[in-house]
């Protein structure tokens, strides 16, 4: 374990750079004996501690200052393959568990397009990817189990033994303690078909119904300054192990994750560093969403792909094709009118403020989902609208803007992919399961020794640790 602590100071960044922290220790544990020993060293390693991942958030919930950071990615061994399991260190990559699973004829449920996401924040953090039949969109709902060293130094497994706080535990964030390993469902290896469809805006929220209808997941690119939204079509069409089983398409997803990791956002800023004069830029960029709405129509598709081809191993910093986002999940039954509403939203922001994000939006169709206390789609199936940038000066202030915009709809937001939540916002989406959440914590931590300024901010105001009483069940 190596450690950086004293007077010099440290600078931890997110991915793309966004967002800074400056701790007074930055460790880098290589075993859960390590993580153990910094909890029950405050003096060396002070508060907040907050475990880090591959730091792809678009939300400060890794910020530390003054207190922390433990970047679990020297933990990253595979520990063990079940027949229907695998379980993993939570520094491990969940594109690099996908992988294993596949040479074992097996899959991850959820294979989400980030896959350099590790696995101890996909077990507590929320997730995004469109629902394939009957299944959830969430990572932490395949989850079975946790080893979580608490703030005390102890080790808390967690497991469906203890369905509360199993539930709990996915959407604790890190405030229960650092996650250091994880037990996570898998299935047999599928094959997968899939295919895009462009439709006009006003059009697909009349078809939306239908759409669902079809039995296949939906995600979905929407250009609004074009007036077009692109749905991407997923179905397992059968094993993939067979004697029967066609020989996988690997280029349609590779194309398409070039597409996504690398041309769409270096286009994107290329526009913005070579053409000064606004309207030519967005004329420009207006000229390629057209264009790539149809190239998605005619090149991506295929009747047999291998789900864990839609991952993209991401480089560890941003770079020039580096992009950030944020994210509300709406309830299905308003989704069709908000979608309308959100395309004149930007469109009078554009003209009002002279300011738009320079990428497209996309979004997903998420299945019902309680497994995790403070699921986005806890109350019912939801539709998300993710606008993406690479980060350009306003995108700030239109994610304040866009905030209200989407709370004002019912919407909920994802407290670690949804930039500027406030509190007011996280109880309209979430009501009392906040306060719940905040009771396990506080049984778990009640020093607040892994509590940041970021979570103080949008959980329950903080109550005085005695009036919590009761052990950690």
């Amino acid at each position: 374990m190596r450690a950086a602590a004293g007077e010099k100071q440290i600078v931890v960044k997110s991915w793309d750079g966004t967002f800074v922290t400056h701790p007074r220790a930055h460790a880098k544990p290589t075993s859960i004996d390590d993580v153990v020993a910094i909890m029950r060293d405050p003096e060396r390693y002070p508060a907040p501690v907050r475990a880090r991942g591959s730091g792809h958030s678009p939300a400060n919930c890794g910020e530390a200052d003054g207190g922390t950071i433990v970047d679990m990615r020297g933990m990253d061994r595979i520990l063990d393959v079940g027949e229907d399991t695998i379980t993993a260190e939570g520094g491990a990559l969940y594109i690099d568990l996908a992988k294993e699973l596949e040479r074992r004829g097996l899959q991850l449920h959820v294979n989400t397009e980030i896959g350099c996401l590790t696995i101890g924040s996909g077990a507590c953090c929320a997730t995004k990817d469109a629902s394939m039949p009957g299944e959830h969109g969430q990572i932490s709902a395949y989850v079975v189990g946790m080893k979580i060293v608490t703030p005390s130094g102890d080790v808390l497994e967690v497991t469906e033994d203890d369905p509360e706080l199993l539930q709990a535990a996915r959407s604790s964030y890190g405030l229960f303690g650092i996650v250091c390993e994880v037990t996570i469902r898998a299935r047999p290896l599928q094959q997968l078909s899939v295919e895009h469809r462009t439709f006009r805006v006003a059009q697909f929220a009349d078809l939306l119904p239908e759409l669902i209808a079809t039995d296949a997941s939906l995600m979905f690119y929407l250009f609004p300054f074009v007036d077009r939204v692109s749905v991407e079509f997923r179905q397992y069409v059968g094993d993939a192990r067979g004697p029967g089983a066609e020989r996988p398409n690997r280029t349609t997803w590779k194309l398409r994750n070039f597409t996504w990791r690398t041309v769409a956002p270096g286009a994107a800023r290329l526009a913005e560093a070579c053409i000064p004069w606004r309207p030519a830029r967005y004329q420009l960029l207006n000229w390629f969403d057209s264009s790539l709405h149809v190239a998605l129509d005619r090149l991506l598709r295929s009747p047999v792909t291998l789900p864990p081809d839609q991952m993209i191993r991401y480089p560890d910093r941003a770079g020039f094709t580096g992009f950030t986002s944020s994210i509300w999940g709406f309830p299905e039954p308003v989704f069709g009118r908000a979608l309308n509403e959100y395309c004149d939203f930007v469109r009078r922001y554009d003209r009002d403020r002279k300011w738009r994000a320079n990428m497209l939006a996309v979004g997903y169709r998420v299945d019902h989902d309680t497994s995790s206390l403070l699921s986005y789609s806890y109350d019912g199936p939801v539709l998300t609208i993710d606008p993406v940038c690479t980060g350009t000066a306003g995108w700030v202030d239109f994610l304040d803007s866009f905030n209200g915009f989407c709370s004002d709809r019912g919407a909920s937001p994802l407290l670690n992919q949804t930039r500027g939540v406030t509190r007011e916002m996280a109880r309209r989406a979430f009501g009392d399961r906040l306060d719940t959440l905040e009771a396990h914590r506080r049984r778990i931590d009640p020093a607040d020794r892994v509590l940041s300024d970021f979570f103080r901010a949008v959980l329950p105001a903080q109550t005085p640790a005695g009036d919590v009483a009761g052990p950690v069940s």
